[in-house]
């Protein structure tokens, strides 16, 4: 373990960088256990475009134990190169303080705090109390996941209040990220979470289309986690002259992801305003366009079907990324099919 728990923020200052894509797992063709030759292979896919992590993510049909394999076969496979984060996102408490320790043995680095489809709290004390009690599980650092999906409106108009932000901030001492998605539509909660926080925990915008302004305005360090794998290797790299302030080479090549962001808004928003769950097939084909391996995952995934992946591969077309011409039949086989 490279940090200890009140070290946790130091450490995630100092060694947070780049891009933090998602890691989704590859079953085999029956379905029956994980591939890890295709586990490996977009590890290995993940350190030769420039992302600097990879979450590995728990909503692709795995079951815990798998989930823990797929950990392990992760950090052996990024050897260092990569910042390994586990998704705390089974479906109690107590599952996912087992996922977390057992992770940090396995040498992952961060955690991605989520919340548990059955949690409904009547209180923002309530949702404090579950992110300290899964913190003081670990001596990792915890990414505070602030955004709308888990229901909390009733608590507060922005979905995840900046006051709840500041509390988990001053009493959780490995809290070190916030993941910073509040408010929406428009982006003045999100620029209220920068500006309140940014000098205590690294802040981050996931949402790729803003990095130019968190970056400019705020010093942004880290993006993560997301569908990076969707823009590769362009918003590493223009991320990376971002921060070099070579801001009109990284504009340059923003501009030119336009039709991807487009076609991502159209299938993959529309896919997720509908369901309120992340659409990971539609994640997994972006990738595959992009050399990640493809292939099957277990349900329950929202099926993909023809139109959506002929929109998103067009979109990859015109943005100019090195697209496969393998035909759409053969990505839920993968490249390393088992």
């Amino acid at each position: 373990m490279a940090y200890s728990r009140l070290e946790a923020r130091d450490w995630a200052r100092a060694n947070l960088r780049g891009c933090c894509g998602c890691l989704l797992p590859t079953f085999t063709g029956d379905l029956h256990g994980i591939n890890e030759q295709a586990i490996r292979f977009d590890v290995a896919r993940e350190k030769e475009l420039g992302m600097s992590g990879a979450l590995v993510v728990a909503e692709c049909g795995t079951s815990k134990e798998e989930l823990l394999d797929v950990t392990r076969i992760a950090v052996d496979e990024a050897a260092g190169g990569l910042n390994v984060v586990v998704h705390a996102v089974l479906p109690t408490l107590e599952d996912n303080i087992e996922l977390v320790k057992r992770s940090e043995e396995l040498g992952a680095e961060l955690v991605l705090v989520s919340y548990p489809l059955t949690f409904y709290p009547a209180s923002e004390q309530e949702v404090l109390e579950y992110t300290k009690t899964l913190a003081e599980s670990t001596n990792l650092a915890l990414i505070v996941f602030a955004m709308h999906l888990w229901n909390f409106r009733r608590l507060h108009p922005s979905h995840f209040s900046p006051s709840l932000i500041g509390r988990m901030i001053e009493e959780i001492p490995n809290v070190a990220v916030v993941k910073n998605e509040v408010g929406g539509p428009g982006v003045g909660g999100i620029a209220e979470v920068f500006q309140r926080f940014h000098e205590e925990v690294v802040i981050t915008d996931p949402i790729e289309s803003n990095s130019p302004a968190w970056a400019l305005t705020y010093g942004l360090q880290w993006i993560g986690s997301s569908n990076y794998e969707a823009y590769v290797p362009w918003v590493p790299r223009y991320f990376e002259l971002l921060r070099e302030d070579r801001v009109d080479e990284a504009m340059e090549i923003y501009w030119k992801l336009q039709p991807v962001r487009e076609a991502d808004a159209a299938v993959v928003g529309q896919a997720l305003a509908g369901t309120q769950m992340v659409p990971r097939y539609l994640w997994k084909y972006q990738g595959w366009l992009n050399g990640f391996n493809g292939g099957p995952l277990r349900a329950p995934q929202m099926r993909i079907n023809d139109g959506q992946m002929r929109q998103l591969r067009a979109g990859a077309v015109a943005a100019g990324l090195d697209v496969t011409e393998t035909p759409d039949s053969r990505f839920l086989v993968g490249r390393n099919p088992a």
